[in-house]
């Protein structure tokens, strides 16, 4: 079964930033030579080929030099707003289903988010060292792409789980994520989808963050699983089966007679979590102006609701985008 933060690890995540590392000056030396880019709520840093907030650039590569992956690891990777919340809620309740009863769970008391660590951002107050005193195996979530990540990460064997979105969803979804995090700043609609468009956003480009994932997938099946949000969405149950037997828990008979996977997704709907007091309340202070409220973290769910925001010939556009960068993959959306 994956490891639990505990109770009080998880609560020091809501306390504040952490403190700057020692090395810091000369990490900051390092980014200041990188490209940088305005236009979103923050600055840009061009970091191997993608867009990332500068302050997160040092983590990332104190990250490479400290991770050390296990063969029974396994990591939930998404780009921001595509599922990532709700792949750890998944996740998590399958991995500890065997601890845990449904009606005394720690979703109904702890954000996903917290259940599940992000290894480049560790909990407030800790440096990337914490992830080595969790007992394995570890339930770890990034959203990183795959080339960032250290490259033990593809030999050790362990497992990655990707999921992935529609992109007009996906870029409506982080447009108001952006507008929301980070005080004092806001952008206009126009003005992010063109710079989304060309491949210029928080993890960007979009499309070779997924393709990353999905061509790992295709030569590794056994230890990549790429899913798609919508998929989730249409099939619920199917797909918690799917992940079920992917990490290595997967449905007994006596499970699916008493209705687990159906549980499961009532558990970590959107409809539940959101009724949640501790989704509602409380968020965590990363520092850099960025505040992330725990509602944040939930705003509608839905499949199609770019239609409501974005106009025929944007959505038109970023189609044509989107259908050039992924020909020949056999990726499509």
């Amino acid at each position: 079964m994956a490891c639990i933060p505990s109770k009080s690890e998880a609560e020091t995540a809501t306390n504040g930033p952490p403190p700057e590392d020692v090395s810091s000056r000369n990490l900051e030396d390092l980014i200041r030579t990188l490209p940088t880019r305005e236009g979103w709520s923050q600055p840009m840093v061009l970091y191997k080929n993608y867009w990332c907030r500068p302050h997160l650039v040092g983590k990332i590569m104190l990250l490479q030099d400290t991770f050390k992956p296990r063969s029974d690891d396994i990591i939930l990777a998404t780009q921001p707003k595509c599922g990532t919340t709700w792949l750890k809620a998944l996740a998590f309740t399958i991995t500890n289903r065997s601890r845990y009863s449904f009606s005394d769970h720690p979703l109904l008391t702890s954000n996903p988010q917290y259940l599940v660590p992000f290894i480049e951002i560790p909990d407030a107050g800790r440096d990337h060292t914490y992830l080595e005193t969790l007992p394995s195996p570890r339930l770890l979530s990034t959203h990183l792409p795959l080339s960032m990540l250290p490259s033990e990460t593809s030999s050790t064997g362990c497992r990655i789980v990707y999921l992935c979105r529609e992109p007009k969803d996906a870029f409506v979804s982080r447009w108001h994520f952006e507008n929301k995090i980070v005080k004092g700043s806001s952008i206009e609609l126009e003005k992010a989808f063109d710079m989304f468009c060309e491949g210029f956003s928080p993890s960007g480009p979009f499309w070779d963050h997924c393709l990353e994932y999905w061509k790992e997938s295709l030569a590794r099946q056994d230890e990549v699983l790429f899913l798609k949000y919508e998929e989730i969405k249409s099939q619920p149950e199917q797909v918690v089966r799917q992940l079920a037997k992917f990490l290595g828990v997967p449905l007994t008979a006596e499970e699916e007679s008493a209705g687990v996977a159906q549980e499961v997704v009532k558990l970590c709907s959107f409809e539940n979590l959101t009724s949640l007091q501790v989704n509602q309340t409380g968020g965590v202070d990363h520092g850099n102006k960025i505040y992330v409220e725990n509602s944040v973290f939930f705003r509608k769910g839905n499949v199609g609701d770019w239609a409501n925001h974005m106009s025929e010939e944007m959505a038109e556009k970023l189609d044509r985008v989107i259908e050039e960068k992924l020909k020949g993959s056999g990726l499509s959306f």
